[in-house]
């Protein structure tokens, strides 16, 4: 149980740290997109103040969305042992995907901007793919001697 813990809070950190700089990278991109010039300073700075003040909400949208999508993953796994690795990145990546269109269905808004193009909501997938896949490694039973 403890491994199982530590193994989701790693998830959840490492897809909310990529989640939130693909979230920042996007944002910069709108405002590249709009003529302005962007230093990588500024690229750099926007990252950290979004990974320092996103946690509020963002890192809460993430671990439910992992908290939903990685034990649905562990039912299938456990009938299918072969697919553990293929059934936790998808988990991670269709959590990380759902999460923003069902805000989207529901509230009736887009609360992480980038993720209003294909190419943001896929971002958020990979984060969460990432994710996943870092719980399949952490979580991953000890070999046998």
């Amino acid at each position: 149980m403890i491994k199982t813990t530590y193994s989701f809070v790693g998830a959840v950190l490492a897809a909310y740290t990529l989640g939130a700089l693909f979230v920042s990278q996007g944002n910069i991109a709108s405002v590249v997109a709009l003529g302005f010039e962007v230093s990588v300073a500024q690229r750099l700075d926007a990252a950290v103040h979004d990974l320092l003040n996103m946690i509020d909400i963002y890192l809460a949208l993430v671990a439910v969305s992992l908290l939903i999508g990685l034990p649905v993953a562990f039912a299938v796994v456990r009938k299918k042992p072969h697919l553990r690795m293929l059934g936790y990145v998808l988990a991670g990546f269709v959590a990380m995907v759902a999460m923003p269109v069902i805000m989207k269905q529901v509230l009736g808004l887009s609360g992480i901007a980038p993720t209003r193009s294909i190419v943001g909501l896929l971002a958020q997938g990979i984060a969460g793919g990432v994710g996943g896949y870092l719980f399949y490694r952490l979580s991953a039973p000890a070999a046998k001697r």
